[in-house]
């Protein structure tokens, strides 16, 4: 008997369909991966799947949890089994759990919802599953509070709430989406062992298929609300029949054609001996100020036109040091020259110009109330004389042409574009000033794979129009091996590991390198697979 069973499930939104005749099932112990590009459907499958839907929502079909239809369960009775019967862990931690309460009193809250007893031994449930996720007490006490722990620390946070009670069904949401390599690696090895060790099932919606391939029993792939086709994991993989599910895979092994690298060109950005030390918080009033210290004598040059990768964990430093080359924070010692100009927070406005930044977060990076054509010009502030009239509407247009939108999206406000249309927005506005450096901090790692493909592409494509070089920051390792002539490995505020890329990849010499390489999920090899499966698998 299945667990979980969605029968025909048709979902809309007042007048837009969302769903349309979803099928699929998850028995005890299975791992089913839903996966698809944004907007395909996925998480309101799972959304679905909770009963927590918006109040316009229209639903046909059956979700059936064992033998009871959530469908025609009253809200009363889906209060009761959301957290008892279905665990369910969002994709980003920091905006699941709440700021002002400890990681013990917000587990706790989810075994006393749904069982009465006593704070102490609520709080020592709590401290059991912390621990069971990896967050033992002796470093990870229940006084803690979300801001005060890494990103995979509150993913575990996530799941311990998700697993208290031990449900039957787990559902994870894009869980690792943000995470770096090695903490996405423990926290898909922590969710398989749950599901082994408490026989649950779990619905994994993910659009990484290196992920999906080496985790799942079964793939379910839609697209555009509907179920393309599903099958088991080998199978479907080495009998893929829907035009959608292999473009789907092609770009997830999408390799961009890279410009030749130039080996002659001078250095535009040198750092010698950079330190960047923060002070940490005093423990008691008159103690004397400790330090921690972030970047440790980081030394490299990015050379013109040259496509340079900065990998490592979370922590280990990227982000601090990027800050310091744009010139946003001083070091404590050594220093950071681009352009023949001394980096640094009081630098003129005319070195700033050549070196452009497009972040992670397209959205949150532009301000929501101004059109793009604002938004697009805001670097000129950076110009003498910028341009004005009908050669700055020529300029606008030029450079949305660039990056493979339209001179008329200038006057729509930024809400109006997909993810991947604001990181082109993004570029553009990056590039509008006509900048020699740019500096690429994670742009991709919130897009699904095929708009992925296209930005790298796009990328590769200005690097070789304007002989661009830029320096890229990322927890992908398969990203990062595609877009670089060279890479810097850092570990613990230092560079571990240089060369070229193809170089450190292939035969790394480091044990932090080599560590991160081993964590990277990868694409399996369908000659391998196909050879091993002969009968095809079930499409939808």
């Amino acid at each position: 008997m299945s667990l979980l069973s969605v029968q025909n499930l048709s979902l809309s939104i007042g007048p837009v369909p969302i769903l349309k005749n979803v099928t699929f099932s998850i028995a005890p112990g299975e791992i089913v991966a839903v996966t698809g590009e944004s907007g395909s459907g996925k998480s309101m499958t799972a959304l679905a799947a909770m009963q927590l839907l918006p109040d316009s929502a229209c639903t046909s079909g059956h979700i059936m949890l064992r033998d009871e239809d959530l469908t025609a369960q009253s809200e009363k009775s889906l209060c009761a089994m959301r957290g008892n019967c279905i665990g369910m862990v969002f994709q980003e931690p920091m905006t699941a759990l709440n700021p002002l309460h400890t990681i013990g009193q917000q587990v706790a809250e989810t075994i006393h919802m749904h069982a009465v007893m006593p704070k102490a031994e609520a709080e020592a449930e709590a401290a059991a599953m912390l621990t069971r996720v990896g967050l033992p007490q002796d470093r990870f006490p229940l006084s803690r509070y979300p801001h005060e722990l890494s990103g995979g620390q509150r993913q575990r946070v996530v799941i311990a709430m998700a697993i208290a009670r031990r449900p039957r069904l787990l559902i994870a949401d894009e869980p690792t989406t943000a995470l770096d390599v090695t903490t996405q690696a423990k926290i898909l090895d922590l969710l398989k062992d749950l599901v082994e060790e408490y026989d649950m099932g779990l619905l994994m919606i993910t659009h990484d298929l290196a992920v999906v391939a080496d985790m799942a029993d079964r793939i379910v792939v839609m697209r555009k609300g509907e179920v393309v086709e599903q099958g088991d994991t080998k199978h479907l993989l080495a009998n893929m029949q829907h035009p959608y599910t292999k473009a789907l895979f092609e770009a997830s092994g999408h390799q961009v054609d890279l410009p030749s690298a130039n080996d002659s060109t001078p250095a535009i950005l040198s750092v010698q001996n950079a330190v960047r030390d923060y002070a940490l918080p005093r423990t008691q009033l008159f103690a004397p100020r400790a330090y921690h210290r972030a970047v440790k004598g980081v030394s490299f040059d990015l050379h013109h036109g040259e496509r340079v990768g900065l990998v490592g964990e979370s922590g280990c430093g990227k982000s601090t040091l990027t800050r310091a080359i744009l010139g946003l924070e001083p070091l404590q010692d050594g220093k950071i020259t681009a352009f023949n100009a001394p980096v640094g927070p009081d630098m003129p406005a005319a070195s700033r110009i050549k070196t452009q930044v497009v972040f992670q977060d397209p959205y949150s990076s532009f301000n929501p109330r101004h059109r793009v054509a604002r938004i697009l010009t805001e670097p000129f502030h950076l110009v003498d004389t910028p341009p004005a009239g009908d050669a700055l509407n020529q300029v606008i247009s030029d450079v949305l042409t660039d990056v493979g939108l339209q001179p008329s999206d200038a006057q729509k406000y930024i809400h109006e574009f997909s993810g991947g249309q604001r990181q082109r927005i993004a570029i553009a506005r990056a590039v509008i000033t006509k900048p020699e450096l740019i500096i690429f901090d994670e742009a991709v790692s919130a897009l699904d794979v095929s708009i992925r493909a296209q930005i790298l592409d796009l990328i590769a494509e200005l690097s070789r129009r304007h002989n661009l070089a830029y320096l890229f920051i990322s927890h992908d390792l398969s990203v990062v091996r595609s877009v670089t002539d060279r890479v810097l490995v850092m570990q613990n505020g230092e560079i571990v590991e240089q060369g070229e890329t193809e170089t450190v990849f292939n035969t790394p010499q480091h044990p932090y390198t080599q560590t991160l390489i081993n964590a990277a999920p990868v694409l399996p090899d369908m000659a391998a697979l196909t050879s091993q499966t002969e009968t095809p698998n079930d499409s939808a």
